[in-house]
């Protein structure tokens, strides 16, 4: 099995991209918000349980998709402080244990359109980080801080292209990734008409404020 592990900062366009990369290959999209919003419901943010099961339960997915023999699986992931070091490694071996492979695409953005988009609807209805003051705040204290990520094979401009072309860009730099001919096309949507409320994600929101206040005493 092929994991494509996406990563990158809140709004850089990983899970549309995700999606765009699913309908060119048949491969499944895992959402890390999937985990997240599920153990919400019952764990505080970063709080041991919360943060052991999360890794436990991607960790499991990654392992059954590699024995069910599923060709491929598109990860989503934003590196922040409460996932743990050792995470991203025992990713990697769990899926070379079963003689699958694991390549790393970052996508990035700057910082001014990521912020336009932080309040998107798409984003609230993922119950994803939709605050720009609070995205400043976490920024500014190196709560999503990447340096200890593996190099990407492919690191994507997304403020540059289209979905669809990002994901285009992506499956044909991946070896072994089966895209379809499909070309890009202008008129495809953009990110930056995303717009919605500032609290309007209170939940996962709300956690992450819990989680700026943790590291800051």
């Amino acid at each position: 099995m092929k994991l494509i592990f996406t990563y990158g900062l809140p709004a850089t366009g990983k899970l549309t991209v995700a999606r765009e990369l699913a309908s060119l290959t048949g491969y499944k999209v895992f959402h890390n918000h999937l985990v997240v919003d599920t153990l919400l419901s019952v764990f505080e943010f970063g709080n041991r349980p919360f943060v052991e099961l999360r890794e436990e339960i991607w960790l499991w997915v990654f392992r059954e998709a590699c024995a069910a023999g599923l060709p491929g699986l598109m990860f989503t992931f934003a590196p922040e402080r409460t996932v743990r070091r050792g995470f991203v490694q025992a990713a990697v071996d769990g899926v070379q244990q079963c003689d699958g492979q694991v390549d790393f695409v970052e996508l990035v953005c700057p910082l001014g359109e990521l912020k336009e988009r932080m309040e998107n609807a798409s984003r609230v209805q993922h119950r994803k980080l939709a605050s720009v003051p609070l995205f400043e705040q976490l920024h500014s204290d190196g709560v999503f801080d990447s340096s200890h990520m593996p190099a990407p094979r492919l690191r994507v401009d997304t403020s540059l292209m289209s979905p669809l072309q990002a994901a285009l860009e992506i499956a044909r730099s991946v070896e072994g990734v089966p895209a379809k001919t499909v070309e890009p096309y202008a008129g495809y949507p953009t990110l930056r008409r995303w717009n919605c409320r500032e609290d309007g994600a209170p939940g996962f929101t709300n956690a992450i404020r819990r989680l700026l206040a943790t590291v800051r005493r």
